[in-house]
């Protein structure tokens, strides 16, 4: 089917009580190994590109790829931007079709994020795409920062988040409440009372960012409190790179050495995938 907004893939995950993943893509091998975890567990998926990663696929090259894919499949794909920083990043990513727009202003003074939202919201709905904001400061970094923890004092605030939504018209509103990018330092610790409290204040489908190193039990607990869509990519990455040096150590020495190890991380990555679409709810839940 052809590629889907995310505005209804996450309005069925929050009435029904899953998460839909939100998985970084970045080249073929990544993007065959997710779209293959979503066919195999009858899923629907959300493939990320990053506005950081940009500098490592051009998406007038990759889109056409994933939109092939998309439309011989069975099940929902949402293209997304992950983290779109910039207007010049989210309007090529709206040129390339991208079907849902995150724009990440949790950077900003709380009324600049309102007011730079709500002129991406106003652009994105206007030609039928869905938009994803943040609110508070998740931990770690996007772009590829080893370690990272939460900071207590910039977990996203109650009130602040009622008014957000009511100010921005966003669809979709990442939180932080003891999440963070990459691996974390130390266990996460989820403050699930603010995320309660968050989800009665808001009363849209809530997103997840740095969802790698969070137990099964901590997932699902924050699915049934209104996490509709979890991003992972740390473990995939992890997973990958763990696969790369395997075989270089057991193999390597071959010509063809190289796209058999492509074919070995593709199958790793897609296994993580599948567990992870298992963990969040999602498996099964294909058709709208």
């Amino acid at each position: 089917m052809p590629l889907t907004s995310m505005k209804p893939v996450l309005d069925k995950a929050y009435n029904e009580g899953y998460a839909v993943g939100a998985f970084n893509i970045f080249n073929l091998n990544f993007l065959e190994a997710v779209c293959e975890a979503a066919e195999a567990q009858s899923s629907p998926v959300i493939l990320n590109i990053a506005e950081v990663h940009f500098k490592y696929v051009a998406l007038e090259h990759i889109v056409p790829a994933i939109r092939a894919i998309a439309d011989q499949s069975a099940v929902e794909m949402v293209l997304n931007l992950d983290h779109g920083m910039t207007l010049e990043g989210i309007r090529r990513a709206m040129d390339n079709g991208f079907t849902n727009i995150m724009f990440d202003g949790s950077h900003l003074v709380f009324d600049d994020n309102i007011r730079q939202t709500r002129a991406v919201v106003e652009l994105c709905h206007h030609h039928g795409i869905s938009v994803e904001a943040e609110l508070g400061a998740v931990g770690g970094a996007e772009g590829g920062a080893l370690y990272g923890e939460a900071d207590r004092s910039k977990f996203t605030d109650v009130e602040q988040a009622r008014t957000f939504v009511q100010e921005t018209g966003v669809d979709f509103l990442a939180i932080a409440f003891g999440n963070v990018h990459g691996k974390y330092r130390g266990e996460p610790d989820l403050d699930f009372d603010l995320l309660r409290q968050l989800r009665d204040a808001t009363g849209i489908p809530l997103v997840l960012h740095g969802g790698s190193g969070i137990s099964e039990s901590d997932f699902r607990r924050a699915i049934s409190l209104g996490i509709s869509k979890i991003n992972f990519f740390t473990g995939m990455a992890s997973v990958a790179l763990e696969t790369s040096r395997n075989y270089l150590n057991r193999e390597g020495e071959s010509y063809d050495d190289y796209p058999l190890m492509l074919e070995e991380v593709k199958t790793e990555v897609s296994r993580v995938v599948r567990q992870q679409m298992d963990i969040f709810g999602s498996s099964g839940k294909a058709g709208l």
